[in-house]
């Protein structure tokens, strides 16, 4: 589980391990991973690992390292993901894009690339989950334009996997996972601790709301915006990974009536996004 430290990979581990699993964290946090590792040291087998996955050879030491410990890896979750501030397109930084794609799409790559032929080769059954967004993965939010579109390319990658994997008669499979159901309190909303300094933006820029400040500026708006619990929907994501289905979203109907809204605006020619729906927080 990669990002497995803290927010949802956390939660993913402790489902995990509730479920009788032996898990690897991968995170980038040492201090993060230290506590999450005592924090479930008792729960069931858990080790974990400091991986950066946004580089390459970093993520091909972890397979390595989880092949030589434990022979095989049933189940890959590419969990880790940043975002950076709200912007126009125009007035986003080079340094927005190469940090957010390289650990939200590049991360996903290199996750695969260094598991799925390993996986491929021990000829056991196994799934990849990759930890897509609907912002972007179903309907992008304009002015999170750097996050939103490195979910639409986790979405899109996801699709092309499952599709390769069955269409090779491999014994892998491949969902995307939507967290959702509501208002999630995950360390996404701090991603900023993480940022390398290589990386740091170029521009100022107002300080990125709390996940507290967001539900009370989308209630101002006449937003009711109820916060989903993080273990639950581990648990969702883990029951839909056994039913076997592509797509593990909470409420996936929704999607499915925004998707059509879009579809039919494609059809006129038109913008996809609904500007009268886009909530001004």
């Amino acid at each position: 589980v990669t990002g497995g430290a803290s927010g949802i990979g956390r939660s993913l581990v402790k489902e995990l391990l509730a479920d009788g699993a032996k898990v690897v964290i991968g995170d980038v946090e040492q201090s993060a991973l230290d506590r999450v590792l005592a924090e479930f040291g008792s729960a069931g087998e858990v080790s974990g690992k400091v991986v950066d996955v946004s580089d390459e050879a970093s993520v091909e030491a972890f397979a390595e390292h989880v092949f030589a410990h434990h022979g095989a890896c049933h189940l890959l979750f590419n969990n880790a993901g940043v975002a950076a501030p709200s912007a126009n397109v125009w007035e986003t930084t080079v340094n927005d894009w190469k940090w957010v794609h390289g650990v939200n799409v590049m991360g996903v790559i290199h996750g695969i690339q260094s598991f799925v032929p390993r996986m491929l080769a021990s000829g056991e059954e196994g799934h990849v989950i990759n930890t897509s967004s609907g912002d972007g993965g179903i309907s992008p939010l304009p002015y999170q334009s750097v996050y939103a579109s490195s979910k639409a390319a986790v979405s899109c990658i996801s699709e092309c996997l499952a599709a390769q994997l069955e269409s090779e008669n491999t014994q892998l499979g491949a969902s995307v996972f939507y967290p959702s159901g509501g208002l999630l309190d995950t360390g996404i909303w701090t991603t900023d601790r993480n940022r390398p300094t290589k990386l740091a933006r170029e521009k100022p820029y107002d300080p990125v709301p709390t996940v507290q400040d967001f539900k009370v500026a989308a209630e101002a708006a006449g937003m009711e915006l109820p916060m989903q619990d993080l273990d639950e929907l581990a648990r969702f994501c883990l029951d839909g990974i056994k039913a076997k289905n592509f797509v593990i979203m909470i409420r996936v109907e929704e999607a499915q009536a925004t998707l059509t809204a879009r579809a039919e605006r494609y059809g006129r020619a038109e913008l996809p996004i609904d500007l009268q729906e886009i909530p001004q927080l």
